[in-house]
């Protein structure tokens, strides 16, 4: 841990009971703590509706930290953070309850030496964030003398541009932008991080990363899982907010960006903005060019038989909500102009990945490489589940004739023995505590990526689509393949 930096605080996590704390932040937080990063002056406060005591809760977060942490669970580093851990149970939406949580909270201060610090995690639904950010308010929770408090939203942020608006101007203005964290898990993942060293920290690839060298940019991101227990939430999200709007759109700002001035937080989230600004908008006579959107049917899986969409739980049986989205993407500025930017999300796909295809020009028929089918050189940014770099290029095949054939560098980072990748929740934790915002989405990403998204949405409202059109286990409907067979491309599963 950087000396120089006191991370003292106590974490107040609202939805403590909830999957997404058990599942991430609990191991998270563990881990943080078995690698000495953790602050001695910390305390971790768990809110939830439902009736326990300290012992059963810590209880529950040791079989969690167990089964879901990247580590082995050691009981002597356990032994360390428990008495760390407390639960408390409240309705988060009554106003007298929030009183008595600040009161503990402040004993927690005395007697973990927090300082006051505070960090307010929201790991419950997007109907609760207003009351409970309005509740800290009404009980000066949010103050900032001479500590700090800051808040942590989960996507989704808003269901479209004018929800978000309102949201942001509703915590914004208890908390402010500097110390509102918008969390996006993809930004914490350990590639991701690496976009930037692999473009500005090489001159092989940075005087290369424009439309005069780039054919065309790939990102794909499938997932082999339906909603599992989420289709409540994803009747009400689909493929295009619950992925385009914020990884996907983070993806392309983060490949397309230009140099920032330095590493400050703000140049490189100023660069981001500006890549979102010039996307394109897609509007109702462009959308049947540029846009696919699908939702799977029931399919065979490992001889299992894996059930449509619409006969998910929480799901209407005539639901026209997407799973799955490819879309043609523009960034209308001098270095992507003509550049096509493809990318698709989906669920039930044959394979779980996040990755980036950079696929470069072809050369022209010069020398011998005449009327040869020579393979576009490719840059590969692999972002789960492996993590990695694959670059493919031309080379001379052994032998006296002149056959050439693509070779490949192949670079795993989380395959090697002893290496285990920092989940990306203990990243983002850890900045959090820092006050490092880089990794999460300022206020003006999330506008402009609604801005993009809703022309699209809007157009969707006077189209009923012909659902279901793509069978689980498949890599979409056959109307995403058309989309850059139409441009003489094809999609790359690397």
């Amino acid at each position: 841990m950087d000396s120089s930096l006191d991370l003292s605080c106590a974490l107040v996590i609202f939805g403590a009971t909830g999957d997404l704390t058990h599942r991430k932040l609990l191991p998270a937080i563990y881990n943080l703590y078995q690698q000495k990063v953790l602050s001695d002056n910390f305390a971790l406060i768990a809110i939830g509706r439902r009736d326990k005591t300290n012992e059963e809760y810590r209880v529950e977060v040791y079989k969690s930290i167990k089964q879901f942490s990247r580590f082995s669970i050691e009981e002597e580093v356990w032994d360390g953070i428990k008495n760390r851990i407390y639960y408390k149970s409240m309705d988060f939406l009554q106003k007298e309850k929030y009183v008595e949580l600040n009161d503990f909270l402040t004993e927690m201060d005395r007697k973990h030496n927090t300082k006051g610090n505070r960090i307010y995690y929201m790991a419950v639904a997007p109907e609760y964030f207003e009351g409970i950010v309005d509740k800290l308010s009404s009980c000066c929770m949010n103050k900032v003398e001479k500590a700090w408090k800051r808040v942590v939203i989960e996507k989704p942020f808003g269901r479209d541009l004018q929800s978000a608006k309102y949201l942001n101007s509703k915590i914004v203005d208890v908390f402010q932008e500097e110390n509102t964290y918008r969390i996006d898990h993809y930004l914490g993942k350990e590639m991701l991080q690496n976009i930037m060293v692999l473009r500005f920290a090489n001159m092989l690839f940075e005087p290369l990363w424009n439309n005069k060298y780039i054919d065309n940019i790939q990102i794909s991101s499938s997932e082999t899982v339906g909603v599992e227990n989420r289709g409540g939430y994803y009747e009400r999200a689909g493929a295009m907010r619950d992925m385009v709007q914020s990884h996907m759109l983070q993806l392309i700002s983060l490949i397309g960006m230009e140099p920032p001035n330095d590493l400050d937080p703000e140049s490189i989230r100023n660069e981001k903005v500006k890549v979102l600004k010039a996307l394109k908008r897609i509007n109702l006579e462009d959308i049947e060019e540029n846009v696919v959107r699908g939702q799977y049917s029931s399919g065979q899986s490992d001889k299992e038989t894996i059930i449509g969409y619409r006969e998910e739980k929480r799901v209407a049986s005539s639901s026209n909500t997407e799973t799955f989205v490819a879309l043609k993407v523009y960034i209308e500025n001098f270095r992507w102009a003509r550049i096509p930017f493809y990318i698709r999300t989906g669920k039930r796909m044959p394979k779980k990945s996040t990755e980036i295809i950079i696929q470069f020009k072809s050369i022209e028929d010069i020398l011998y490489f005449k009327e040869k089918q020579l393979q576009p050189n490719m840059l590969v940014i692999r972002i789960q589940p492996r993590e990695g770099v694959f670059f493919q290029f031309n080379a001379k095949e052994p032998g006296t004739e002149q056959n050439i054939i693509p070779v490949q560098m192949d670079f795993c980072q989380n395959c090697q023995i002893g290496i285990n990748s920092p989940e990306a929740y203990e990243r983002l934790l850890y900045d959090v505590m820092r006050g490092d915002a880089t990794l999460f989405a300022r206020w003006d990403e999330v506008e402009y990526s609604w801005k993009f998204v809703d022309s699209i949405l809007e157009a969707w409202k006077n189209q009923n689509p012909t659902f279901p059109n793509y069978e689980a286990g498949t890599w979409g409907p056959k109307e995403a393949e058309l989309l850059l067979q139409k441009d003489k491309k094809r999609w790359m599963n690397i």
